[in-house]
């Protein structure tokens, strides 16, 4: 018997840090853009911070929403793939057996340890043989409503609070340009927080989330700014 380490692979991260950083990244954008928006069209702190909290809320539940039932989607998917497979290896036994040998043998096994190594994961629990090499569902993988639709509703709502407590804290004419400062600070700390967990690279998605949020926020205080004007 070989000695048994535990291996932290980032991939087993996928599924929490992904709507981790969709949640933040969207509510300081989406929050900060409102806010952002609403300054250079209204003359009053106040309304700006309305704005802002009804933003947070209603953008946190359709986070939350958005996540559940794309998940859920994609969750009914897997179930559906592996009661298939579950009733294919009760009716066909010996072609899964055959199925799975070939999949060994794509993946570069000799024929004939291939089909001893089928045998050996069949006999031990076909089923999970099965989801893993032949339908790809490891448990890391395998898609989780709940758990996505909670994280993106409290990190969209954390991210949220950003410009909220800036806007908050500074002078009401100097709203537009605080919360937008402030907030590509903040975008671009996330991005190197998300490349670091996630184990990539740092400059690329610091640069990416940054930019795309300023031109978020450009956009916004352009067309308040027309708005208010107009009105």
């Amino acid at each position: 018997m070989y000695p048994r380490h535990r291996e932290n692979h980032l991939v087993e991260r996928i599924g929490w840090l992904r709507a981790a950083v969709l949640g933040a990244n969207d509510g300081i954008i989406s929050t900060a853009s409102l806010v952002v928006g609403v300054a250079a069209a209204a003359k009053s702190a106040d309304e700006v911070l309305v704005a802002g909290v009804a933003g947070l809320v209603a953008g946190a539940m359709s986070m939350a929403a958005g996540e559940y039932v794309s998940v859920s989607s994609q969750s009914d998917t897997e179930k559906a793939d592996m009661a298939r497979e579950s009733r294919e290896l009760a009716e066909q036994p010996e072609a899964e057996l055959a199925e799975l040998t070939q999949i060994y043998v794509e993946r570069g096994v000799e024929p004939t340890l291939a089909r001893r190594v089928a045998e050996q994961m069949t006999a031990k629990d076909a089923f999970e043989a099965h989801s893993r090499d032949e339908l790809g569902l490891a448990g890391h993988m395998i898609a989780r409503p709940v758990q996505a639709a909670l994280t993106s509703a409290v990190t969209f709502a954390a991210g949220a609070a950003v410009p909220l407590l800036l806007a908050l804290v500074v002078p009401a004419g100097s709203i537009g340009w605080a919360v937008s400062g402030g907030s590509l600070v903040c975008l671009a700390l996330l991005g190197s927080i998300g490349a670091v967990v996630g184990g990539a690279g740092i400059v690329k998605p610091t640069l990416r989330v940054t930019f795309w949020g300023a031109i978020a926020m450009a956009a916004t205080w352009a067309i308040g700014a027309l708005v208010g004007h107009q009105v």
